[in-house]
């Protein structure tokens, strides 16, 4: 029996047509990401149409985001975190990497240890809790776990938890140092002026970056593939890449919709079932990362609120975000950490996944 037929007659929109479907759609999407907007959380532009999908999808929702649609927003966020690295940032990788090491390794077998746990208590199915338990690249897991046989859908459920958690959780750590009222998000110029050849460049290395990725039979081809060649581009080169924000938003909102669209009644279930699980894992991450903060405030001198936002589990953005809004913070130091966590946590996670999953099926 399918999901839908579990659902049954009572589902508010199993007779409505998919033109009304699409239009609700798009009435939550902007509704939920307006709400998450007004309360400064991070990815609205994610999460709302998540959210949204989420809504249509247990109530028996037919309709489903396009699969090319899907693989083109892989290769636009690809585009845009290969633009997130810049050759400066090596320096200071130079000048504290083995605390930069020893952090990351900290933090990420943490990780692996509290999503092994999840695996092996069974709260979670397969290895979807060793990608959920993953400590940032929360978009990028997402995208990797379903190519490597996970539920994306629960992934999601569990990174984006843990993204709201830990952002709410830094800007009440940073209030207590700075006045965050100032630390609101820059206007966006959503249409701002285009170079048309370094626009249709772009777009042509997102297209050639996802052929690349399904040659090399990478997993998420589109996206791994899209970044290894705009990353190559760009720091052997310095290309520049044109992503208009309305590009980047579009993005989020078609991948937010892949996701939601796919949850089911007795997907909710379970993942509603296991929130007490989900919400110990994030708080006890969020803990020992809080403890590293101590120790490289106490050992080393390091500001404390720097060190806290350096160390803080995910929500980049938000991270980035309050420590512009005090001159106190150090911020090169803050960003290249996280980016640091990033990189480790990208490259490493899928054979970090399968080896934790092996562990928990012995």
């Amino acid at each position: 029996m399918t999901d839908q037929q579990q659902i049954g007659g009572g589902a508010l929109l199993d007779t409505a047509p998919k033109p009304l479907q699409w239009l609700a759609l798009a009435g939550l999407s902007l509704l939920f990401g307006w709400l998450l907007e007004i309360a400064r959380l991070p990815a609205a532009a994610l999460v709302g149409p998540m959210l949204a999908g989420i809504a249509i999808g247990v109530n028996g929702g037919a309709i489903r985001a396009p699969k090319a649609a899907f693989d083109a927003s892989q290769a636009v966020i690809g585009v845009l975190i290969a633009m997130s690295i810049s050759p400066e940032i090596f320096l200071s990788f130079a000048a504290d990497w083995q605390l930069f090491a020893l952090v990351v390794v900290a933090t990420v077998a943490a990780s692996s240890f509290l999503g092994w746990l999840i695996s092996r208590w069974k709260v979670l199915p397969g290895t979807t809790g060793v990608w959920g338990a993953s400590p940032g690249a929360s978009t990028v897991m997402v995208l990797m776990a379903e190519a490597f046989g996970a539920d994306a859908r629960l992934v999601a459920f569990m990174q984006y938890l843990r993204v709201i958690m830990v952002s709410v959780a830094a800007a009440s750590v940073a209030g207590l140092w700075l006045d965050t009222s100032k630390a609101a998000a820059p206007s966006v110029a959503w249409f701002p002026s285009i170079d048309p050849a370094d626009f249709l460049a772009t777009l042509g290395v997102a297209l050639a970056g996802g052929l690349f990725g399904r040659v090399l039979r990478l997993p998420s081809p589109h996206f791994f593939g899209t970044f290894l060649l705009a990353a190559a581009l760009h720091l052997a080169f310095s290309a520049s890449f044109q992503l208009p924000p309305w590009l980047v938003t579009a993005s989020y909102v078609v991948i937010g919709w892949w996701i939601g669209l796919n949850f089911t009644r007795s997907i909710l279930r379970h993942a509603t079932r296991a929130l007490p699980q989900i919400v110990a894992s994030i708080l006890a991450l969020m803990a020992f990362c809080g403890g590293l903060a101590w120790i490289l405030s106490a050992a080393l001198g390091i500001d404390p609120l720097t060190a806290y936002l350096a160390t803080s589990p995910g929500g980049m953005d938000t991270v980035a975000i309050i420590a512009v809004a005090s001159q106190s913070v150090d911020i090169s130091f803050v960003m290249a950490l996280q980016l640091a966590r990033f990189l480790v946590v990208l490259f490493a996670g899928p054979s970090i996944a399968r080896l934790v999953a092996r562990s928990v099926k012995e």
